[in-house]
């Protein structure tokens, strides 16, 4: 292998070396200690360590990475404490995940390195997110993520790379091409003859080099970094390497044919590099020895803090704290105190009636002012307004730096969210049905929901779902898939009915340092109305709202179920009806429950989403556990058929709820 120093000084080359050798010594270490049982898991980056190492030492401290499984050397290299590493591998309490997380799934902002999540790709996107804010700051920085061979065939790999040409962001992908994904070789992966090429097809630059030679490595990285910030342009690089091992321990190499051990085996990254240092110059082989002796100590005294560290005792309180940012006080008035400062019943009248599309839009904008760096992203948002007009006019009022247009990539986009949190950006993306939410629901339930649970990582991120039925549209257009995420702990679910829940709710939600999916009913936009006050206000989430007391029957429901429930009153002066607004679907209100149930002892739950799967079981469940001495009858659910949503309005009407729901309040007053 020729090596080409160029005009680096005999101290770079040595501290390459020195960040070389010790994730090669470390790993070795970690070997043994899998054969022993003191550790349970360990992906292999022998042979690669030239990568992660060159690349990190070509960044500056304060820019993100975003590593996969054998990027080891990403965090040796920005001089992580051992001890705290080992502490994380042993899945100890006092490592980087407090136990929650195996080997190299976890982050740690003090080192601006991201935690990976093992569908591999979305990292890509995130690292879009975090290129973005810094070119929003003209800071000067970029970001860098690693992939594989294998997860270039991911659909996230596609549209990170095409949203980071598209935005011109300085994001830099590289992919470490080491023959195998787990055990498919690289002939079964792709038809291409080089990566690298499909750098073309996205409009950015893109080159390939020898990922076991670490100058390379390092200067390549050096360039193309400066290229990334002097153009504001993404760049893509293949590093051809091997990996001298399984896939992970357990998983063996016997697929691998020998002699690709002997061919790489002799490309060895740490063997070649310190061959060369010796033969010029550079370092003596008895300081190579006094390096290694001195790594092997320094291991071993890590190792000896780790061992220490108190056995993990669960504590359940702390584990479901963690699953959510603590949410800073807020200052804003809330909509009560706004109501309450009105003193007269002429002015409380002189509050303007506006619509639920309205509402959304007045929170949009006054959190866009309340928070200058906040981004709103979404399909046709900008100059068209949206597919639902609420952003119309943003562009002129914002710019099209902070109201973005994307492509047709929903994964990306809400990686991208996640990354701007990364550096403390809010951002609210509009998925423009909550039907399209299904491509990009691994990043929303794998990677925002479960970021701080994992490593302490607040994802201040608000997707907006317009939802529901009852305008025709459909099998594709018209889902109520609320209840898919209720199920996933650390996501927020809001769901007003009504204009001043909505704004206050959606201010609320943007507040949050925590993922919230924000649901609006399509067909509330401009069918509701209602008193609007102007000011900036928010509505607690989780608190449930009494829309109406009653004696005879409790209905508990949320978005258009509100309305249907309203309209079965007027119908029927005769029914004393208790009506409770939940808004808020995760975190639910139970106290507020519990006093609906405690009203009358008849309890329907009537929500627009299927019957099967939906929160109506869930409420259901819990009502029965915790206030069945209150109830006089057995608990009704109404809710839609379970079939997909029809066309026909004829059959979109028999399919919802509404349709059912005086049968079902019969029959339980009936009991």
């Amino acid at each position: 292998m020729h090596l080409n120093k160029k005009d680096l000084s005999n101290e770079t080359l040595l501290e390459i070396y020195r960040q070389l050798l010790l994730p090669r010594m470390i790993e070795e270490k970690m070997l043994v200690l899998l054969r022993q049982g003191k550790i349970s898991k360990w992906f292999s980056g022998i042979g690669q360590e030239a990568i992660s190492v060159g690349a990190t030492m070509a960044l500056q401290q304060d820019e993100w990475i975003f590593p996969l499984h054998r990027n080891l050397g990403v965090f040796t290299s920005r001089n992580m404490p051992l001890h705290k590493l080992f502490q994380q591998w042993q899945g100890n309490k006092d490592g980087y995940s407090k136990g929650r997380e195996r080997s190299f799934h976890f982050g740690t902002k003090e080192h601006h390195i991201c935690g990976m999540i093992s569908h591999l790709g979305p990292q890509l996107a995130l690292a879009d997110g975090a290129a973005l804010a810094h070119k929003l700051r003209n800071q000067g920085k970029v970001a860098l993520a690693f992939t594989g061979d294998g997860g270039t065939s991911e659909g996230d790999f596609h549209e990170a790379l095409n949203v980071a040409a598209v935005w011109d962001l300085p994001v830099i992908f590289i992919i470490e091409n080491n023959g195998y994904g787990l055990s498919t070789p690289t002939n079964e992966q792709y038809r291409c003859q080089r990566l690298v090429d499909r750098a073309k097809g996205y409009g950015m630059e893109g080159v390939r080099i020898d990922g076991n030679d670490v100058l390379a490595v390092y200067d390549t990285i050096k360039g193309v970094r400066e290229f990334c910030i002097n153009h504001q342009k993404p760049y893509l690089i293949e590093c051809m390497t091997f990996r001298m091992r399984g896939h992970e321990e357990a998983s063996g190499t016997k697929y691998v044919p020998k002699e690709l051990f002997e061919e790489w085996g002799r490309k060895d990254p740490i063997k070649n590099y310190e061959q060369f240092l010796v033969e010029t110059g550079v370092i003596t082989e008895m300081q190579v020895a006094d390096l290694r002796n001195g790594y092997r100590e320094q291991i071993e005294s890590e190792l000896q803090i780790a061992y220490q560290s108190a056995d993990l005792i669960p504590d359940t309180e702390t584990e479901l704290r963690d699953v959510f940012a603590p949410v800073p006080a807020d200052a804003t008035p809330t909509l009560e105190s706004i109501l309450s400062a009105v003193e007269s019943s002429d002015e409380l009248a002189a509050i303007p009636e506006k619509r639920m599309v309205d509402a959304i839009q007045e929170a949009l904008v006054q959190s866009m002012e309340q928070h200058p760096e906040l981004i709103i992203m979404g399909q046709d948002i900008a100059e068209y307004g949206g597919a639902f007009k609420i952003t119309e006019g943003f562009v002129e009022k914002f710019g099209k730096r902070r109201v973005r247009n994307t492509p047709i990539c929903e994964s990306a986009i809400v990686g991208a969210a996640m990354g701007l949190s990364l550096e403390g950006i809010k951002s609210v993306m509009e998925m423009q049905f909550a039907d399209f939410v299904t491509v990009g629901f691994n990043q929303i339930v794998n990677n925002l929901a479960k970021m701080h649970y994992r490593w302490g990582q607040n994802a201040d991120v608000v997707v907006r779902m317009p939802t529901g039925a009852g305008v025709g549209a459909g099998p594709f257009h018209s889902q109520s898939n609320e209840a898919w995420f209720t199920h996933v702990p650390g996501l927020k679910v809001v769901y007003p009915s009504n204009p001043q829940d909505a704004k206050g709710l959606l201010i609320a939600a943007i507040n949050d340092p925590n993922p919230v999916l924000f649901f609006e009913h399509k067909a509330l936009y401009r069918s509701v109305s209602g008193p609007l006050p102007s000011a900036y206000y928010t509505l607690p989430i989780g608190k449930a709202n009494t829309i109406q007391t009653g004696t005879d029957l409790s209905i508990i429901t949320y978005g258009a179920g509100v309305h249907w429930a309203k309209d079965y009153q007027q119908n029927h002066p005769d029914i004393s009806l208790e009506i409770l607004d939940l808004r808020s679907l995760a975190p639910l209100d139970y106290d507020a429950i519990k006093a609906c149930v405690s009203a009358t002892g008849k309890v329907l739950i009537l929500h627009e989403d299927n019957l099967t799967g939906g929160i109506g079981g869930e409420l259901s469940a819990w009502i029965s556990e915790h206030c069945f001495e209150l109830l006089d009858a057995p608990i009704l659910r109404c809710a839609s058929l379970d079939t997909p949503i029809p066309f026909n309005l004829s059959l979109e009407k028999n399919y919802l709820a509404n349709s059912r729901l005086d049968a079902t309040i019969q029959k339980l007053l009936d009991y």
